[in-house]
């Protein structure tokens, strides 16, 4: 396969369009620190409302701007998905205590209402039949999930979180990985299936595979079905 950069904040699909609303970066400095935040995305149009990732505590009023300026309030957004529990991924969750939160395999409905789901046996958890799933994608942590979303103007999306940092990273992820195999056997499944990536630290960049190559779909080889999430009800 190779990659390209997409060029492109924004990918419209029906119903679902989604837009990166800040483009994360890492820059690592001489002293050892790192300066990094990570990219949000925002994906709407049909019945969920799902913010992927919510940036750290200290871009609270920007990521606030970012949705006035499409017309969404904190009360819109039906569905938060958080990657993993990194500080730059998880820093404004309380901005969204209505949404179902799915925080690496943890899927929380209202006050605190923790329900049972398969991410940790490797079946998605459907946020909308079709079109919008959470996969589990371990590797640069245990629990790292990715959201999935399907027949948009350019095929399969994925918001991959810190799964991938940016699109040219072969430098970087494995040494911030919690499991370098894992993470590995991660990326495969998800390259093997998507048209575009949106990475945790970097613009998105759109997937070109080798003719005959197949999509992968998870849950596939499991004998249960995956588990759906609740679409028209919302949270709680």
């Amino acid at each position: 396969f190779r990659t390209s950069p997409l060029g492109t904040g924004e990918v419209p699909g029906v119903p679902y369009t989604l837009r990166v609303l800040q483009e994360g970066y890492s820059h690592p400095h001489p002293d050892g620190t790192l300066r990094a935040d990570c990219t949000v995305t925002l994906v709407a149009g049909g019945p969920v409302t799902a913010l992927v990732d919510t940036g750290g505590p200290w871009g609270q009023r920007r990521l606030l701007g970012h949705l006035a300026e499409l017309g969404v309030s904190p009360r819109d957004v039906t569905h938060v998905v958080c990657t993993h529990g990194h500080s730059d991924h998880v820093g404004n969750v309380n901005l969204f205590p209505e949404a179902t939160l799915v925080m690496g395999y943890d899927v929380c409905h209202g006050d605190g209402c923790y329900v049972p789901n398969g991410l940790a046996k490797g079946w998605p958890y459907v946020l909308d039949p079709g079109h919008l799933e959470v996969v589990a994608t371990p590797g640069h942590t245990l629990g790292h999930v990715s959201l999935v979303v399907k027949a948009t103007s350019l095929g399969t999306v994925v918001v991959a979180g810190d799964l991938f940092e940016a699109e040219e990273d072969e430098e970087q992820w494995r040494a911030l990985s919690e499991d370098p195999e894992k993470q590995e056997r991660s990326r495969r499944q998800v390259v093997a299936m998507a048209d575009v990536i949106v990475p945790g630290h970097g613009p998105p960049f759109r997937i070109f595979r080798e003719r005959g190559d197949s999509e992968v779909s998870w849950g596939d080889e499991e004998e249960e079905d995956a588990t759906t999430g609740d679409v028209a009800e919302g949270p709680g």
